[in-house]
């Protein structure tokens, strides 16, 4: 007889497991809370699906899980992942490591898991919200919403239900309460990859500024982490992918209401001599401007206003008359502008969330310690990595993995 599988959770995770366990023989049910699979996949990478990078490091993740990567990437990889959806035809395009479809739709991916899924005859069920499961008689049985009292019986479930960013999806948490429900422990959860509050109040004069920047994160005043790359300023404070990558640390940083500061440098580019001869011929060479226009061509005219009224400088003041102090401050303004951050965006503006079942208690092929026929895969788990496709790897690496074990492939 077949194996009878239940993918609790239809993303990337869960489509990927399903496949991987019909392939090798199984009969799989998907049961997705949604009115459809593959919800989440539509909006990532900005609609195209950023789905995986050429520049794999496991430093790229954080987390329990990242103890499992070295055995889950070994059985299915980058090169993996670019043969499943080259097999199933979606030329792939590159752009500086940065994996997409060709097509520049994360539709694509979809339609191809779509296709697979109903080539294999793998049952779906949407708009099914899972209730509980739990060991019984002849395998594990499965409890949903309309079937609180019967279910059905499975020789192995996945979870695959995600974590909680981005409820408006389908991951609202609900994975880790099954899984606690099942004696899991689960690290707790912060937002990952999303937006900075500062406690400032001048962010509403430069939100919507757009601009390169080199950022450093501290934590008690301990430097952490240093990013570089296009910051976006809100209304609100700080945003863009130097930002989201170090999120996750700032996050819990906070909730152990620790300290958090970010240095923001307008002028990345100037080593500290450089820096300064920069300043001296500028003040030698365009000293009979007003500030205003002395600063134009710097940076965004924004920050530069900015930075004048917080370095107590009026814009009609010559530049020559700027005494010292007044004129150092400034340039420190643009190298060192300190933000205290107070927040992070919610669990609905992150991309992922960072926490999860502690992995401690899965094993490489993903299987539970402690609970017989349970496995886990994506989100879910206790790791999450940063910008660049890192988590679609993950979840198209580690959908393989359990799904090939629970149908038996191990």
């Amino acid at each position: 007889m077949k194996r009878r599988i239940a993918v609790i959770g239809g993303g990337a995770a869960g489509m990927m497991a399903a496949v991987q366990a019909a392939r090798e023989g199984a009969a799989v049910t998907i049961y997705e809370r949604n009115d459809r699979i593959g919800k989440k996949i539509l909006s990532t990478g900005n609609g195209k699906c950023n789905f995986s990078n050429e520049k794999m490091d496991l430093s790229c993740y954080h987390g329990s899980g990242c103890t499992l990567l070295p055995a889950v990437y070994d059985v299915f990889g980058v090169q993996e992942t670019k043969d499943f959806f080259g097999q199933l035809g979606m030329r792939i395009k590159e752009v500086n490591g940065y994996l997409y479809p060709a097509s520049g739709q994360a539709s694509t991916v979809l339609d191809l898991f779509r296709y697979e899924l109903d080539r294999l005859s793998v049952d779906i069920h949407t708009g099914q919200r899972i209730t509980g499961i739990r060991q019984d008689k002849g395998g594990i049985r499965v409890q949903t919403e309309s079937h609180t009292n019967v279910g059905s019986i499975y020789d192995a479930v996945i979870l695959t239900c995600g974590g909680a960013a981005a409820p408006g999806t389908g991951s609202d948490g609900a994975g880790w309460k099954l899984a606690k429900q099942l004696g899991h422990r689960i690290i707790p959860a912060v937002p990952a990859l999303t937006a900075l509050r500062c406690r400032e109040d001048y962010y509403k004069q430069v939100a919507g500024v757009r601009c390169d920047a080199k950022l450093t994160l501290y934590i008690e005043e301990q430097k952490i982490c240093e990013e570089r790359g296009e910051l976006q300023l809100t209304d609100y404070g700080i945003s863009g992918i130097p930002v989201f990558q170090f999120s996750r640390h700032a996050a819990y940083a906070l909730r152990e209401s620790k300290s958090v500061t970010v240095e923001i440098s307008f002028l990345p580019d100037y080593a500290e001599q450089e820096y300064d001869r920069f300043w001296q011929e500028r003040w030698d060479r365009q000293g009979h401007h007003p500030m205003e226009i002395f600063l134009t061509g710097i940076v965004n005219k924004k920050i530069n206003l900015l930075l004048l009224r917080l370095a107590g400088i009026r814009g009609n003041e010559t530049a020559g008359n700027v005494p010292p102090k007044a004129r150092k401050k400034l340039q420190g303004l643009y190298r060192f502008l300190r933000a205290e951050i107070q927040g992070t965006n919610s669990f609905e503006q992150a991309q992922v969330s960072a926490g999860g079942v502690d992995c401690a208690q899965v094993t490489e092929h993903l299987a539970s310690r402690i609970a017989d026929g349970i496995y886990f895969a994506g989100e879910i788990l206790d790791i999450d990595g940063i910008c660049g496709g890192y988590n679609l790897q993950w979840a198209f690496s580690s959908g393989t993995v359990a799904g090939r074990a629970a149908a038996g492939g191990y």
